[in-house]
């Protein structure tokens, strides 16, 4: 099943950080609310030879894409749940995109708690985890 956003398809992510989302399973209606970065570092060493002819690593950090276009979330039971059933039986949906990982992490548990995750069997989520301080969210325009 592909993502969708605001009824739309989504094939390619726009110039973001990543997204909170909201996979539903059509079969029994349990829902999981996550986040998922659109890119990843990735640090490769190189050896290189100097003038001096000693050979040295250097480091090179660059980014590459996630895996977020067959991503179903990282609950263990979910995963359980979309290799017994199969993706068909499941809506992925992009609630927000985020422009930085702060953001991503402040929405995900906003959506979380507002929604009452872990106090329902309604929801696969079985834990919030977020540290995310103050200033990094005063600059945002979240709504």
């Amino acid at each position: 099943m592909n993502w969708t956003y605001k009824n739309t398809f989504v094939t390619e992510l726009p110039d973001c950080t990543g997204f909170v989302y909201l996979i539903v399973n059509l079969t029994n209606n349990r829902k999981y609310i996550g986040k998922k970065l659109s890119k990843f570092a990735k640090t490769t060493y190189k050896t290189v030879t100097q003038k001096n002819g000693i050979k040295k690593k250097k480091k090179i950090k660059s980014s590459v894409d996630s895996d977020w276009v067959t991503y179903y979330g990282s609950s263990v039971e979910l995963s359980a749940d979309v290799a017994r059933l199969g993706t068909d039986c499941f809506s992925r949906e992009i609630l927000y995109f985020c422009m930085s990982k702060s953001e991503c992490s402040y929405i995900e548990a906003r959506e979380q708690f507002s929604r009452k995750v872990l106090e329902s069997s309604e929801y696969y989520n079985g834990q919030i985890s977020v540290r995310v301080h103050g200033s990094h969210i005063k600059k945002l325009d979240i709504k």
